[in-house]
Order: structure tokens, then C-alpha cells, then sequence
């Protein structure tokens, strides 16, 4: 019996339909952003054709919402189409950003399974399936996103405050990998594929969504014998959490927003041979693939620049080469003197060969000071301010007498000069 090698693509979170930072593409009629993103999935596509793929692990969030609009829906699918149609097994995972907000409605992705696509399987629901591929069977024991509601018509979770519930839902997940687990065939590679948070994962551009207020998996329940590869989604940051066996995070498969901005996407191709002696090894490694930059620019306006524009257009011809097509933030502090000498025309002028520029002031407002009993320091007597400060010091008594009888001649000294 001679070895047999298994060839995977597992990504996540592609999220088409997320525009921000985008303008329409004049060629598509789309939104920038989503070209961007289904470039991305088309270099996946080809890499996967041109490779010997035989099967390709989507672990969820094929849209930015659980409403996608007809277009994206079609280009998402010519996408799995090419797959199918060159014999490429793919599953795709049912993320949180897939699931409608009612039960008993379908889900956008599970148009496949209605018009049984060839070679295309798509799951909501947590379990074990035995997969055929061009590459021979594999076992998928899956953790798709799983909704509170499924939970909450149970009467056991009826009356459960949130903490509790997270516990419960935790429970659940964790027994469907034990029970589970039992149920591989030892001689079958087999792949545990989820969507998500693993305790102890770096979050990303998905932070400010859901993360911290979800239940969660410890990498240890992840880690069982006889899993080869343990296949993530839904943190958008890519990550390797373990290494025997690997438990993944691809990362988003393009760049979402400015916490992606030094971050490398793509996609990771696994590989687990199974040799004669009945043993299996993982091999993975992450294909990168080509993206729009994101790039911010600091400036800090120094207090009595008279050109402040000047200063901003500086700093951006330092970067000007990064600057070819990329999305950018540009962020200028000035004192508040300096608010009214920006050129914005000139700015935005340098900053023309982005595709996309935001622009952000922060204004360093001047505070004056108070001295006691709420008086500002331009409503009393220089004597009155000098008395009031020296009221508030930390000096001894006698060296406040000294200082302010220095003080009171240099007042009237100066004053009797102006009367002059």
C-alpha cells in the first residue's frame, strides 16, 4: 500500500460585502472593496485548480451580514461553481455572520445543498460526516456557530441569566467534540473544523463586533488524539494556537480595516499523508496573496510651525511610495493656532495617487490656568495671580514672604516702565 497525501485549503472570514473604505469600480459597477475581496477568492480558486486540491475548507462568514444582496450571492457562487466544476471537494462552515435572526430560516449558503451542487456540502449544524474527495475520504467533525436561541428553547436554559448561558452553550460544544471524537475511524484522516473564539486567541478587525460577549472554547478541548488538523474561523488575525496537532486561524482573507494594516492575508494549504504503516503526518504552510496596503500617516504640528502645511506634505512625501492605490489614514495633531493654516487642496493633492484617504484633526485646545476658587488667570492683578500662586505652592511661609516681596517689586517696577 503506498502512501496517500490528502491536499487542503482552509480559509475564513472572507465577509464580501464589506465596502468600507471603497468607492464604485468603474469596470464592475461594484464596490472597490468587494473587488478587492473576490480577486482574493479568485486567487484561491486558481491556486486550488492549478495545485491538485482536492478539497477546499471554508470555516465560515462567506458575507459581511445575513441578508447578502443577489450580486454578491452570484459571485460568491461562480466561485464554489469553479471549484465543483473542476471535481474539488468544498465544505463550507456556517459562520456567525451567516446565520438569519429567526430559526427555521435558511441560511445564503445553504443554496448549494437545495440544488445539490456537485462535490459542494455545507453544514449549520454540529457533527460528524465522512467526506468523499479526489484525495480519498476524510472525516470532518464540525462546530459551526452555534445560536443562543437553539439553546434558550430548551427548558433546562429557559431562565438562564447570559453568564450562564455561555456556560451551557460551552458545555454543549465541547460534549459534541467528545461524543464525537469516540466515533472517528482511526484509519480515516480526520480534521475538527470550527467557528469560534478559542480562549487565548489575538482578536482583530472583528473585535468591535461580538468578541467578548460569546462563548468560548479552551485550546485544550480543541486538542484531542487522532484529530489532524484542527480548522478555524471567525478571529480575523491568522494564528497558529497549537502545533501537534496544528489548530489554525487563517485570518480574514483580505484586509478589513487599519488593525490589519501589518498583517499578511491569505490562506493556509495542509497537507496529511497517510503512510503504509497506518501512521499520518500533517504538513501546512500559509499562501499569501496579494491585497490592497493600508497605510496611516502621523503628523504632530509643532507649536509655532507658521507652515504647518508644509510639515504635513513633508511627511507624506516620505511615504509617497506606499502611497500607489492604497487605502489612507492620515492623521494630523496641531495646536489649535495652527487649525486655520492647512492647505486642505494641497494635502489632499499629494495624498491623489491612494485609492482611498481619510483625513483626522486633533486639535490640542490651550488651557489656561486656574487659580483657586475657579478664577482664571486673566481675570486678577498680576499681584493678585503672583499672591494666588504662591498661595497654592508648597513653599515654607518665610520663603513665600521673600518671593512675593521680589515678586511686588519686579510688578512695580515693570509697571511704573509702562506708565513711562
Amino acid at each position: 500500500m503506498a502512501d496517500n497525501t490528502l491536499k487542503i485549503i482552509h480559509f475564513a472570514d472572507l465577509h464580501l460585502g464589506v465596502e468600507t473604505y471603497g468607492k464604485i469600480d468603474p469596470e464592475t459597477g461594484f464596490s472597490s472593496r468587494m473587488v478587492d475581496i473576490l480577486k482574493a477568492l479568485d486567487n484561491l480558486v486558481d491556486y486550488a485548480v492549478d495545485n491538485g486540491i482536492h478539497l477546499v475548507l471554508f470555516c465560515g462568514d462567506a458575507y459581511k451580514d445575513r441578508s447578502p444582496n443577489p450580486t454578491q450571492q452570484r459571485e460568491f457562487a461562480r466561485r464554489i461553481k469553479r471549484l465543483s466544476e473542476a471535481g474539488i471537494t468544498t465544505y463550507i462552515l456556517t459562520g456567525n455572520h451567516d446565520l438569519p435572526n429567526a430559526l427555521n430560516r435558511a441560511t445564503a449558503t445553504e443554496i448549494f445543498d437545495t440544488l445539490e451542487v456537485n462535490n459542494v456540502h455545507v453544514t449549520s449544524k454540529p457533527g460528524l460526516e465522512y467526506i468523499e474527495t479526489p484525495g480519498g475520504p476524510v472525516q470532518l467533525l464540525s462546530l459551526p456557530w452555534l445560536r443562543r436561541s437553539n439553546l434558550m428553547k430548551m427548558e433546562e436554559a429557559k431562565n438562564l441569566d447570559m453568564a450562564s448561558l455561555f456556560q451551557k452553550m460551552e458545555f454543549v460544544l465541547t460534549n459534541v467534540i467528545i461524543q464525537n471524537h469516540a466515533r472517528l475511524d482511526p484509519e480515516l484522516p480526520a480534521l475538527l473544523a470550527s467557528h469560534v473564539w478559542v480562549e487565548g486567541a489575538r482578536t482583530g478587525s472583528e473585535k468591535g463586533s461580538t468578541i467578548g460577549r460569546e462563548p468560548h472554547l479552551l485550546l485544550s478541548n480543541l486538542i484531542q488524539p487522532g484529530i489532524d488538523y484542527v480548522a478555524l474561523g471567525h478571529i480575523h488575525r491568522r494564528q497558529i494556537l497549537s502545533e501537534n496537532p496544528p489548530v489554525v486561524y487563517p485570518g480574514s482573507l483580505v484586509k478589513l480595516d487599519f488593525s490589519d494594516t501589518d498583517e499578511e492575508k491569505g490562506f493556509f494549504v495542509v497537507e496529511i499523508t497517510s503512510h503504509d504503516d497506518g501512521t499520518r503526518r500533517t504538513n501546512y504552510h500559509f499562501q499569501p496573496v496579494p491585497g490592497r496596503r493600508f497605510v496611516t500617516i502621523n503628523v504632530e504640528v509643532q507649536p509655532g510651525d507658521s507652515d504647518p502645511t508644509n510639515s504635513v506634505l513633508e511627511r507624506i512625501n516620505r511615504v509617497s511610495s506606499d502611497l500607489e492605490e492604497a487605502i489612507v489614514r492620515l492623521e494630523v495633531t496641531m495646536p489649535q493656532e495652527a487649525e486655520g493654516l492647512l492647505r486642505d487642496a494641497e494635502i489632499r493633492a499629494a495624498l491623489k495617487p491612494a485609492h482611498y484617504v481619510t483625513v483626522a484633526k486633533k486639535i490640542i485646545r490651550t488651557v489656561r490656568t486656574r487659580l483657586g476658587n475657579d478664577i482664571s488667570a486673566e481675570a486678577i492683578t498680576p499681584f493678585e495671580a503672583l499672591k494666588a500662586w504662591l498661595d497654592t505652592s508648597s513653599y515654607s511661609s518665610e520663603k513665600k514672604d521673600q518671593l512675593l516681596s521680589y515678586g511686588t517689586s519686579l510688578i512695580e517696577e515693570v509697571a511704573s516702565q509702562i506708565q513711562q
